[in-house]
């Protein structure tokens, strides 16, 4: 899988309008990207190529696959072999497994499930309160430049009215709940 280092040139370009050249340093990080990728790919590719082996052993001693015919048959073969032949001609030749009967499917939710489920519900909980706990503490209830503005002109104005006449005073301080 080579890069075309100049269609990504082209691409960067596009996109972003920063122009790089082919010596840029950033084709050393996306080569490195590219090496990561391959292997990590390869890894999973094992790892499926197991399970498929997996599954097929588990398919063939359920009857839902033909028997191995030969050593030399490996997960790939069988898995072409299970693909590509019809499910009425499997059906024909191999009785369907019967369903495997479980404790849950005989007496319902075990005490060990409901368990799980309560400290699972329990965590739930616990991690929402840790939120918005750590919201509360790290949030500052704010005001508004406007607001503040208008504290302070109201604090100016209460400094005013006690500066006035008592009369006059209490006639004012009347008149401001309405």
């Amino acid at each position: 899988m080579a890069m075309d280092q100049h269609k990504l040139r082209t691409l960067v370009f596009e996109k972003t309008g920063v122009k790089i050249d082919i010596d840029d340093p950033v084709f050393a990080l996306v080569a490195l990207n590219e090496a990561v990728l391959e292997d990590a790919v390869e890894r999973h590719v094992a790892a499926i190529d197991s399970a498929t082996r997996e599954l097929v052993r588990r398919a063939r001693d359920a009857g839902g696959l033909p028997p191995e015919r030969s050593v030399e048959h490996d997960a790939s073969n069988e898995l072409e072999l299970a693909t590509s032949t019809s499910t009425a001609s499997r059906a024909a030749a191999a009785p369907a497994p019967a369903p495997i009967p479980t404790q849950a499917a005989a007496n319902g939710i075990t005490r060990h499930e409901w368990r799980l489920l309560a400290a699972a519900a329990g965590v739930a909980v616990l991690s929402a309160l840790l939120v918005l706990g750590g919201q509360a503490a790290f949030t500052k209830p704010g005001l508004t430049p406007a607001q503040t503005r208008s504290l302070q002109e109201a604090e100016r104005l209460k400094t005013a009215i006690n500066q006035l006449d008592p009369k006059l005073r209490t006639a004012i301080e009347a008149q401001l709940p309405k």
